[in-house]
């Protein structure tokens, strides 16, 4: 009977994982057949043309939009009306890049041997309403425990947690003793903190790609180099090898994942590009090779210019509760950032929104938008990377980044005309996911 018990946990384990690998990240749940008009007074309906249109009329059925109709024209006597005739409307917002089950505090190095992977999830499940609320209806979480996040991706898949869709990609794929791989603690708590996911070698990193698709990875993420917050003075630079990076590329594109790297040092910025990678974070100390790279691959960039704004402001300031090797880095790498971002929008390079947040505050998520005007971005350039950018980034032009007929109806709006003001966009009046109102301030 025992063994029978564990037969049928393997058979729902197993069973649980293809499914989430099968089913399209963006995929909702329906409000059964309900039929909403939301009455826009202005309507940036496709940021990719930048035509801001006059007094329409969105027509939702269930989880879907239907019709844009041209003036005020809700019918209560067919469904409910969602006045916002004085607010700017869009899409709902993506952000590719946060790490919902935490977020940086004092207590961060204990939380990691004190929470349970059960308890990351409920923690999860808070930052997800809190970014959802911020006006985010997709995210990208790149570095969770894998059962913390792929549980609570069902979850709000499901409709059991509230929360934006979640394109996730579970461990990070990471070398031993790297950024990634647990550092900073005595020998036998590290063997046991060491994810499945960090490698060594070709064959091994082959093997650990195959492992995050096994368990439901969307996405494969890795750390080509150094990272700010891992507890080691390794650096920032490369950290996996040439052939390691090729044949971490190659095999998850066998099986039909995306590759994104952490990357901060310009020697692995490089490397996973010429490995064929799909998109770097952070690419701190990237340089005209670089850019060169980037436009030859069709590669992404997702700068997370909160995140070097955040740890820098840590690291120069009073309460500082990294520690010292984090605070070596965080004052190297993060007033970087901004002009590393203004080099690559110059060069051309294709910008996908991405915060970092579990670095940042969750729910801060929209501070970005303002730090991406800095870096030279027009405000409709920064709108365009948090929705037809990441959109296409992530794969998901289908089902996120414009409200058009067919798609989902994720919508946003705030008073302001944010074209203007982009920090508009961090006083979010009203919140759709799915047909859903989550926000009507």
């Amino acid at each position: 009977m025992k063994l029978l018990g564990l037969a049928m946990a393997a058979l729902m384990a197993t069973t649980t994982a293809a499914s989430a690998q099968q089913t399209p990240a963006g995929a909702g749940v329906s409000p059964a057949t309900t039929t909403t008009f939301v009455e826009a007074g202005r309507l940036l309906a496709d940021p990719a043309s930048g035509v801001v249109q006059r007094g329409k009329t969105l027509v939702i059925r269930g989880n879907q939009v239907v019709e844009v109709r041209d003036g005020f024209v809700g019918d209560a006597s067919m469904g409910k009306i969602v006045d916002l005739r004085d607010s700017f409307v869009l899409p709902g917002l993506l952000d590719s890049h946060v790490h919902l089950t935490s977020q940086q505090n004092p207590n961060s190095r204990l939380e990691v041997v004190t929470q349970s992977d059960a308890a990351k999830a409920m923690v999860g499940a808070r930052y997800a309403r809190r970014t959802l609320m911020a006006g985010f209806t997709t995210v990208a979480d790149l570095g969770a425990s894998n059962q913390a996040i792929f549980a609570l991706r069902d979850a709000v898949k499901s409709g059991d947690v509230p929360g934006p869709r979640i394109i996730a990609a579970g461990s990070s794929v990471s070398i031993h003793g790297g950024h990634g791989d647990a550092n900073g603690f005595r020998d036998d708590v590290l063997h046991l903190l060491s994810p499945e996911s960090v490698c060594s070698g070709v064959e091994d990193c082959m093997r650990a790609v195959r492992t995050q698709v096994r368990s439901g990875a969307d996405i494969i993420k890795i750390n080509a180099t150094g990272g700010v917050l891992s507890n080691t003075s390794a650096g920032l630079a490369q950290q996996f090898t040439n052939p390691e990076l090729a044949a971490i590329v190659a095999s998850a594109h066998r099986m039909g994942r995306q590759v994104t790297a952490h990357a901060h040092g310009v020697d692995g910025i490089n490397a996973f590009l010429q490995a064929g990678g799909d998109s770097i974070e952070h690419g701190t100390y990237l340089d005209d090779q670089s850019i060169r790279l980037f436009k030859q691959n069709g590669a992404w960039l997702v700068p997370t210019l909160l995140a070097g704004d955040f740890v820098a402001r840590i690291a120069s300031g009073p309460n500082n509760f990294f520690t010292p090797a984090q605070t070596a880095k965080a004052l190297e790498a993060g007033p970087k950032m901004l002009d590393m971002a203004r080099r690559a929008h110059e060069g051309g390079v294709k910008i996908a929104f991405g915060t970092d947040s579990g670095v940042s505050a969750h729910g801060d998520n929209a501070q970005e938008f303002a730090l991406l005007v800095r870096a030279g971005l027009t405000p409709l350039e920064a709108i365009q990377a948090a929705t037809v950018g990441a959109a296409e980034h992530l794969r998901i032009s289908n089902e996120a980044g414009r409200i058009a007929p067919g798609m989902p109806a994720d919508i946003v709006a705030v008073t302001g005309d944010p074209l203007t003001d982009v920090t508009e966009l961090e006083r979010m009046r009203f919140v759709m996911k799915g047909g859903v109102v989550y926000r009507a301030d």
